[in-house]
């Protein structure tokens, strides 16, 4: 995906592709016993590979120009943390909790992230790729040069996020919560989108023709419309 393209949608916003990860020369391969979680904690240049590190707790930790791969930390609860420059891969996500953390230059690849809560914070040029995000909550977040691609995204929720110019392409959004969330310029294209909560909030987004159909009964039915069948009497 190129990190310099740019396009004026019919939404009226710019669309810039996220940029990518600027990857360390070398890494250092991270252990249990030398890289576990504590708060106020900073990795570098690290590879957490087949690690567990499910349910834990910490506060402030930074991760700089790291790689996830097999690594499991579902159930770990994450404040104030910040991930940059890393890459994730095959990694288990599932039910991780974070509140007030930010991702800059991310890009997330066939990961388990179903019930993920990612809850008021900052997601900026991150590409998420055939992942498993059912049941995830991004309420109250920021968005901005993000690209969710392939992924189940089904009763996720989005109540209060800032989607502005957020790429949604071949993507099961059934179900999902987007209440009094900002839209403009968000794209869908080629999801399912049937049965969305908050179809009113989406003014300013842009839908694929294909996906209009499965939208449009749901903004009816949102506002008290009735649709006649040729055959209704």
């Amino acid at each position: 995906m190129s990190t310099r393209s740019s396009g004026r949608g019919s939404g009226g916003s710019v669309w810039r592709a996220p940029v990518e990860p600027k990857p360390p020369a070398s890494l250092d391969l991270a252990t249990v016993e030398d890289h576990d979680l504590d708060n106020e904690a900073t990795f570098r240049r690290l590879g957490f590979f087949d690690l567990d590190l499910s349910g834990r707790s910490a506060d402030s930790v930074e991760f700089e120009q790291c790689r996830f791969r097999g690594t499991d930390l579902s159930g770990t609860q994450l404040d104030h943390a910040r991930f940059s420059d890393c890459l994730f891969e095959s990694t288990n996500l599932a039910n991780l909790r974070l509140e007030k953390s930010s991702m800059l230059r991310v890009r997330i690849s066939t990961v388990r992230m179903t019930g993920l809560h990612w809850i008021n914070g900052s997601i900026r040029d991150v590409t998420l790729s055939g992942c498993r995000l059912d049941l995830s909550s991004f309420r109250f977040t920021k968005f901005q040069n993000v690209v969710f691609d392939g992924c189940n995204l089904t009763r996720a929720d989005f109540q209060n996020a800032d989607l502005t110019g957020v790429r949604f392409t071949d993507c099961d959004l059934s179900g999902a919560q987007f209440s009094q969330a900002t839209l403009t310029g968000t794209r869908f294209a080629s999801c399912s989108l049937a049965g969305i909560g908050g179809v009113t909030s989406m003014a300013g987004a842009v839908v694929a023709r294909q996906d209009l159909i499965a939208l449009s009964y749901t903004l009816a039915g949102a506002l008290g419309i009735h649709i006649e069948d040729d055959t209704d009497d």
